[in-house]
């Protein structure tokens, strides 16, 4: 499952949690600064995976991006907590609804407003539990997140517009009525531009959205990219060092 560059045991370095909070219920690894001090405080990161990742094995959510941060340059330079959650078959990140027609072709409805699916719910309450630990640096919260990731990192920074100094989503897409609620949240959005399965709509309405009203974007589309732009993304040599820079 793992790519040969990283062995499926360094992934071990990700301890194991839960949040639970009556029905409320979600599983996630989570990898520590190395020479952790629980008296001083570290940024977060929190990390939202695609619909491919979804299970209750929570192991298959590293699979893109549990790497990335594994890297030693990372661990020296940007000592910070990371956080993958997962997401249950039965659920999905958004609230998004999705149509595919006789020739496969894929739709998404993205919503405006609504309650959140089960599996947001959790979440919403899993970083609140987090975000009360006393080691939490709160002027340096990040969430980022590829494909239903992507979607969910939209949903999850309106529904907290507040808590996240910046963020970074990977062929995603929201409804652009949505944006108002964080056009001071810092983005950076990714998508390839021969995407079959999200279209890259969905990333470029979000970013035209922002520009549109004079809020900070980047938005990088790659022509040549299919759905896995995560893979060029994740390459970006300046991604990391641009969203830690954010501070609230």
């Amino acid at each position: 499952m793992f790519t040969l560059q990283t062995k499926a045991q360094d992934f071990k370095k990700y301890d194991k949690g839960s949040f639970i909070d009556g029905k409320d219920s979600i599983s996630y690894r989570i990898l520590f600064p190395e020479h952790f001090d629980p008296k001083q405080k570290y940024p977060v990161l929190f990390f939202l995976h695609g619909r491919g990742e979804s299970g209750k094995d929570n192991v298959k959510q590293l699979l893109h991006g549990g790497a990335l941060f594994l890297k030693n340059d990372f661990r020296q330079q940007y000592p910070a907590i990371i956080i993958f959650p997962q997401c249950p078959e039965e659920s999905f990140w958004a609230n998004v609804k999705m149509t595919v027609d006789s020739a496969g072709k894929r739709t998404f409805d993205y919503q405006k407003g609504g309650k959140p699916t089960t599996s947001m719910k959790a979440l919403l309450g899993m970083i609140d539990n987090i975000l009360d630990k006393p080691y939490i640096n709160h002027k340096q919260v990040y969430v980022g997140g590829l494909s239903m990731g992507g979607m969910g990192t939209f949903e999850l920074l309106r529904r907290k517009p507040k808590t996240f100094a910046a963020a970074f989503a990977i062929c995603g897409g929201d409804n652009i009525a949505n944006v108002d609620k964080y056009k001071h949240v810092p983005l950076w959005i990714f998508h390839g531009g021969k995407d079959d399965v999200v279209p890259a709509e969905g990333s470029t309405a979000i970013a035209n959205q922002l520009k549109i009203i004079g809020k900070e974007v980047k938005f990088t589309l790659y022509p040549d990219a299919n759905h896995n732009s995560w893979d060029d993304a994740f390459a970006e040599p300046k991604l990391l060092s641009w969203l830690f820079s954010h501070q609230k």
